[in-house]
Order: structure tokens, then C-alpha cells, then sequence
């Protein structure tokens, strides 16, 4: 396990590379505990994304990363509920395969293999070296674009592992929006805490009007706005640059806000804002 260090302190932990049964080449994995040593071995919650090329820095993303650390660490130093963080990257050319669920649009659709492995090695590699808790309540799945709607279908999946979900400007569309037929045949899990949003500027607004589909089909499953956050952002573009400006708001309502009605017994979310 190797450490990569920033300018700014920041530890990143490399783990792998690791190579995936039914998937081409290698791929490493990045965890970030943004209050390393500073909560007493208490475990954290975890947030596990994919592309994890975007997580972080830069230089591995081809369109600049979302500096996910920096968000966290400043809860941190806020004394706020703040996850660790664990990037997973994607395989290059198979990112298509690995995070669509189902087969279409180029696509072997093999994200069931993916999650297949996410959840047999990688989740407990990270439960077993970094103080995580393991209820699904404190571990959260996300991701952006096909990450997004990969995100969203591990949550239903793999309810016990994953007890909420990231998803950003997802891409709903994939394979006809079959995944509006998954959703209504399976069961809304017994954990469930959600964050969607889209831009308007988005493919001629098609995502947000996916994005807001979703959510209308969310809330007649009796989601409220303790537990479901949509935030439509009228500038915001299908880009890195745009997940990155929305990704502090994701944080604090999937745990800060999270841990703080746990405490209070109450939820005080507005379901649906505008993005700052």
C-alpha cells in the first residue's frame, strides 16, 4: 500500500493495482481519510466512487479531478460528519462495459461482474485496513454520468452493502432508460438515502428531464426530503467542472446533514434546491 502525498498534506493511500475477473488490464484504488488520526479509531463513513480517476487531483483525470479531498478535509476541519473517501478507477476503454448495467449502446453491460468484485474484495480490503463502519446506513456508492446511473443501480442491487447513493447528472438514458423498469420491479431498500442532480445545459436538457422523472418516480415510492435530495443546477454543464462546484452540497447532505438528524431525530432537507 503505497501513499501519495499532495502540496497541501493531503495523504492519499494507493492500493492494487488489481486485475478483475472478465476484465481487461489493471486498475488501482485511492482512499483519503480526511481526519486521519483525529477521531480516536472511531470508524468513519464511507463513500466508495467510481471513475476514480475524477476523485481526487488533476493530472489522472483527461478533464481535471473534483478535488473530493479538499471538500471532505473542510468538514473535517469543521468538526462535521466527513467520509473516507475511495476512489476506484475505471478500465479506459472497458469504462463503458464495467458501469452499464445492462448490454446496448456499445456496451457488454457487465456492471453486475463489477459489482460482483467491488463488493467481494474491495469493500472488505477497505473494512479491513481503514476504521469504516460497515452498516450500509454509513457506506454510499456514486459516481457521475454512466458512474451516476451505475451508482444508482448498485444502491438497489446490493442494498445490504450500499445504503446510499451519489448520483450525478446520470445517465438514465443508457439502453433505452431500462433502468426505469429495474427500479419499479425490485423493492425501495430498508436503507435508502439519495442525492441526483442535473444541469439544464446538459444535452439540450434531456439529463435533467430524465433526472427529474426519476425523482417523481422516487417520491410515489414515499422518498421525502430527509432522505432524497434533487438539485437541478440551471448553469450547469455535462463536465467535471460542474460535478465538482455541486460535490460539497452532495457531501454534506448524504452525511453531514445524515449524522446531524440522526442526532435530532428529524429531517430539515429541502427535497428539491437550486444549485449554488
Amino acid at each position: 500500500m503505497e501513499q501519495q502525498t499532495s502540496a497541501q498534506t493531503h495523504v492519499i493511500y494507493l492500493l492494487g493495482p488489481y486485475r478483475i475477473p472478465g476484465f481487461q488490464g489493471e486498475r488501482n484504488v485511492r482512499v483519503y481519510l480526511p481526519d486521519e488520526g483525529a477521531r480516536d479509531g472511531r470508524p468513519s463513513p464511507v463513500l466508495f466512487l467510481f471513475d476514480g480517476q475524477n476523485v481526487f487531483h488533476d493530472d489522472p483525470s483527461y478533464s481535471g479531478g473534483w478535488h473530493l479531498h479538499e471538500a471532505v478535509r473542510d468538514l473535517a476541519d469543521r468538526c462535521l460528519e466527513a467520509p473516507v473517501l475511495v476512489g476506484i478507477d475505471h478500465g479506459g476503454a472497458d469504462r463503458l462495459t464495467e458501469l452499464s448495467p445492462f448490454p446496448g449502446d456499445g456496451s457488454e453491460g457487465k456492471l453486475d461482474d463489477f459489482l460482483g468484485w467491488l463488493t467481494s474484495e474491495i469493500v472488505p480490503a477497505v473494512q479491513e485496513r481503514f476504521a469504516v463502519r460497515r452498516d450500509p446506513a454509513s457506506t454510499a456508492i456514486g459516481g457521475s454520468s454512466m458512474g451516476g446511473l451505475a451508482a444508482l443501480y448498485a444502491h438497489w442491487r446490493c442494498p445490504d452493502v450500499f445504503g446510499a447513493a451519489l448520483c450525478m447528472s446520470p445517465s438514465l438514458w443508457f439502453a433505452e432508460r431500462k433502468i426505469f423498469d429495474v427500479l419499479a420491479s425490485l423493492a425501495v431498500p430498508a436503507s435508502s438515502r439519495l442525492y441526483v442532480d442535473a444541469g439544464a445545459q446538459e444535452d439540450g436538457g434531456s439529463v435533467l428531464r430524465d433526472a427529474a422523472r426519476l425523482v417523481e418516480h422516487l417520491r410515489q415510492q414515499g422518498y421525502r426530503e430527509d432522505n432524497l435530495l434533487f438539485c437541478l443546477d440551471e448553469d450547469g454543464t455535462h463536465s467535471e467542472d460542474a460535478w465538482r462546484r455541486r460535490a460539497p452540497g452532495a457531501l454534506q447532505f448524504l452525511f453531514t446533514e445524515a449524522a446531524r438528524e440522526q442526532q435530532d431525530g428529524v429531517g430539515a432537507t429541502e427535497g428539491s434546491q437550486q444549485a449554488a
